[in-house]
């Protein structure tokens, strides 16, 4: 009896029986005594996200996927990307300048806070571990008690394995990301904000709201980033693959195959199509045209024969000075 993992539901299952195919394994698991087919993962289909020009995260498949599950998957993952790097990005101002302050005191001077007899309660409740720091903050954003150097960094650190994981260089890595991928930096850095602050965050702190899943990115520049179920499409080859169909419908089913889609909001047309050359074999291209210029302007100057008029080159001159006949002009004088 062994376990096998799902690679499209990151599920265990407890398998005591199966059989191999070329590219499948048929398994009955011991919960359910049903036969099921799994995809091998050498031989599943890789999609190579993009959202314009820009390359996102890949992502393994099968070809009898229906589409509407796959465009859940893909906005599923590209939408947590989006909410790990906004705490990444949030996270570094708490380890510098503490806890949010509430948005009644948010950009006020001490002198205004002062007047308008205004006072942060949470501040009082959420203490970092190990006492804080005081670093005030320019901006007027948080209240400037931020945590010890040792907490800073464990901020940090856990800032730093997050972004790794959901990092635009796992294409270049030939890395798949999965949902379980970006629940897992979610989980880490929940658990770093955790063992920083055990009382929590104020309600208010973006960095909690983004957490519990209740940010409000109205009216920001993140809302324009974020695409949900309902207006997500996937284009490939300059085509819309259409909901209630499956991935084979478009590709055949031949499994190791690989492509390029681009995620957008719906009414925004088609995507342009992909560049027949990559910018790096463009470079490359003119690096070869360049050297190859190079070297037909040495071969030019090699094969230069205007030498031969020179009075150097004239192998008759020292016959013609013994018998005088050199400075000889013709023509009257």
């Amino acid at each position: 009896m062994v376990t096998h993992c799902c690679p499209t539901e990151g599920k265990w299952l407890v398998v005591f029986k199966f059989h191999s195919g070329p590219n499948f394994l048929l398994f009955q698991t011991y919960l359910s005594g049903r036969w099921g087919k799994q995809v091998l993962l050498s031989e599943m289909v890789q999609l190579h996200v993009k959202r314009g020009d820009e390359s996102l995260f890949l992502f393994n498949t099968t070809v009898d996927t229906p589409l509407e599950t796959l465009i859940q998957q893909i906005t599923a993952i590209y939408n947590g990307r989006l909410k790990v790097e906004r705490l990444c990005s949030e996270i570094p101002e708490l380890a510098d300048h503490g806890i949010s302050l509430p948005p009644n005191m948010q950009g006020l001077t001490e002198e205004q806070i002062e007047e308008l007899n205004l006072r942060d309660e949470w501040g009082e409740k959420c203490i970092p571990s190990g006492g804080s720091v005081f670093r005030k903050d320019e901006i007027g954003r948080r209240n400037g008690q931020a945590p010890n150097d040792k907490m800073k960094e464990v901020l940090m650190r856990t800032v730093e394995a997050a972004t790794a994981l959901i990092s635009k260089k796992q294409v270049q890595a030939n890395v798949c990301v999965t949902v379980e991928m970006i629940k897992e930096a979610l989980d880490q850095l929940r658990g770093a904000v955790m063992i920083v602050y055990p009382m929590g965050l104020p309600p208010h702190d973006p960095i909690r709201m983004e957490l519990e899943d209740k940010e409000d990115l109205s009216e920001t520049q993140a809302s324009l980033q974020v695409i949900t179920d309902d207006e997500c499409q996937l284009w490939w080859a300059a085509k819309e693959m259409q909901r209630g169909k499956k991935l084979q419908d478009y590709i055949g089913r031949n499994e190791k195959t690989k492509l390029v889609v681009k995620i957008q909001k719906k009414g925004q047309g088609a995507p342009a199509r992909e560049p027949v050359i990559t910018d790096d074999q463009q470079k490359q291209m003119m690096m070869h045209y360049y050297r190859r210029q190079e070297e037909l302007k040495k071969l030019e100057e090699a094969d230069d024969d205007r030498y031969l008029d020179s009075e150097w080159s004239d192998r008759q001159a020292l016959k013609r000075q013994f018998q005088g006949l050199t400075n000889i002009k013709w023509g009257p004088r």
